[in-house]
């Protein structure tokens, strides 16, 4: 499978998407199969130490979707968002900051910040659903507003060409512009749009909406705006996990959480800016397939003693606070525990990397 097709399927199955959610079972049920076959243990391959982060915004997506992806119930509001303008640099909306107390941002949010797009709905009403990535060049921010959803993806420049020759199986691409950015809009159905801007700064966007008519898609696009770091770093709900607050919050993830052999948290640094039921995917993303990684190490060692406690600490993910917390919100608590209960069993499923997002 390749991985374009992967996402086809992901998307089909999104449940932000009003004209899916009726099928999203049987979307559900065909991933988890495709993750779930269970192979001989000399097929399995032992992710690699090193982690890289390329590509993770594409397997949240996978991960999230397998249900129901992170809900935040956090109204955010931009309609007195400002227009993007190079002789305004620092310009922020009304009441986000005073002159006299400005807000202090850490260079590393700053940082994250500069390389994303940015991009918000200057409208009232609308509110973030999810907030992933903002690490390197992906990242996902999706917005609703009443039973309409917008979701904008961000990918490296590199892939635009890749992406935009199978967009032209979709349909016969329509410019557009947004905020005088310009791009193509391409059609799924009468009423399933994606829009796919041209690379800048060394990302592009995909913009999708599914269930609205053109019309109401066309407004919303005339008043998504391109803003500046602060006005961007300002306008997101105090829940978000911003790089400054990755520590404490990765303190309270990890609280019962037995963690692998060398395991380190002060890693955790480059999982960029998610919602708290993103995060909490990429923290234990990270443990499960470390944990997984030892009980492969062991396994071929004949090292019982590490064998039974990785098994162990596998098994014990059914009581991880983080786990039930975010179970009713998407699926990843559940496909977590699906393959954690098939290796600590001695089956590790042959998909397990690609359904916890080893690297």
């Amino acid at each position: 499978m390749t991985e374009e097709h992967l996402e086809r399927m992901v998307r089909d199955a999104d449940p932000y998407r009003p004209d899916v959610i009726g099928h999203l079972d049987g979307a559900k049920q065909t991933l988890l199969e495709e993750i779930m076959s269970e192979p001989t243990l000399d097929r399995v391959v032992e992710p690699p130490q090193t982690r890289s982060r390329a590509g993770r915004g594409m397997v949240r997506r996978f991960a999230g979707a397998l249900t129901a992806a992170a809900v935040l119930t956090v109204v955010f509001a931009v309609s007195t968002m400002l227009r993007e303008h190079p002789d305004d640099p620092e310009a922020a909306p009304a009441g986000t900051a005073s002159a006299s107390a400005p807000v202090v941002y850490s260079p590393v949010a700053m940082k994250a910040a500069e390389e994303n797009p940015r991009l918000l709905i200057d409208q009232s009403g609308w509110k973030v659903t999810t907030v992933y990535g903002f690490a390197k060049q992906q990242g996902t921010i999706a917005f609703s507003n009443g039973g309409r959803q917008l979701e904008m993806n961000w990918y490296p420049a590199g892939q635009y060409d890749g992406y935009r020759a199978d967009r032209l199986h979709v349909s016969a691409p329509e410019s557009v512009q947004v905020d005088r950015w310009p791009g193509d809009l391409f059609r799924y159905s009468a009423d399933d749009f994606a829009v796919m801007l041209r690379p800048r700064d060394g990302v592009f966007v995909e913009l999708r909406a599914g269930g609205w008519t053109r019309d109401e898609f066309d407004r919303v696009l005339a008043d998504v705006v391109r803003v500046d770091v602060r006005t961007w770093l300002a306008a997101l709900p105090a829940e978000i996990v911003t790089p400054a607050r990755v520590d404490a919050e990765a303190a309270k993830v990890l609280a019962d959480v037995p963690l692998p052999p060398n395991f380190d948290a002060a890693a955790l640094d480059d999982v960029g800016t998610n919602d708290s039921y993103q995060f909490g995917a990429e923290v234990t993303s990270r443990v499960g397939c470390a944990w997984i990684a030892e009980w492969l190490r062991a396994k071929r060692a004949g090292d019982d003693a590490a064998l039974q406690r990785a098994g162990d600490a596998l098994g014990s993910s059914h009581k991880w606070r983080v786990l039930h917390q975010m179970k009713d919100e998407g699926g990843w608590s559940e496909v977590f525990w699906e393959i954690a209960d098939k290796v600590a069993a001695g089956h590790p499923p042959a998909g397990y990397a690609q359904g916890l997002g080893c690297d």
